[in-house]
């Protein structure tokens, strides 16, 4: 359902904002910016992971098995990440796409931290996630510091 769910809303934001693309498309990036196509190939693959873990957290503090502050960091996650492509596409704001993407990265790390003591699997199932948010938070910043 969770994946179904950000499938759903990348495509919806993808569709309102894809003129803006083209703006994307003429900002200057660092050489190794990888081609548009693999951020979607990569997103499937971490909403699944997501969703999963993200989930698990959710019915673990629903049914008490963990206090219900370790659901904060991932739902503040979650705002964060779902405010990434509006911020950076809508807004046209590198800036504020540069801010919040080290809130995901921050509540990622939170969230981990947070759970680790309860189930570790859990974390280890979010390292592909904070990979890939660690490396997109290196190239929003780069791509922030080149269109300033």
């Amino acid at each position: 359902m969770g994946v179904v769910m950000g499938e759903l809303y990348g495509d919806v934001v993808y569709n309102l904002l894809m003129n803006e693309y083209d703006w994307y498309a003429q900002l200057s990036k660092p050489v190794w910016s990888p081609p548009a196509e693999i951020f979607g190939l990569v997103w499937i693959v971490l909403y699944a992971l997501i969703a999963f873990s993200f989930g698990k957290v959710f019915y673990m503090a629903w049914r008490r098995e963990v206090p219900g502050y370790v659901v904060w960091p991932f739902v503040l996650n979650l705002v964060f990440n779902a405010a990434f492509t509006p911020l950076q596409f809508g807004l046209k704001s590198n800036l504020l796409a540069a801010a919040d993407i080290l809130l995901v990265l921050g509540t990622l790390v939170w969230g981990m931290a947070a759970i680790y003591s309860y189930r570790r699997y859990l974390v280890y199932l979010q390292i592909p996630y904070l990979l890939w948010v660690g490396f997109a938070t290196f190239l929003q910043l780069t791509i922030t510091y080149l269109n300033r």
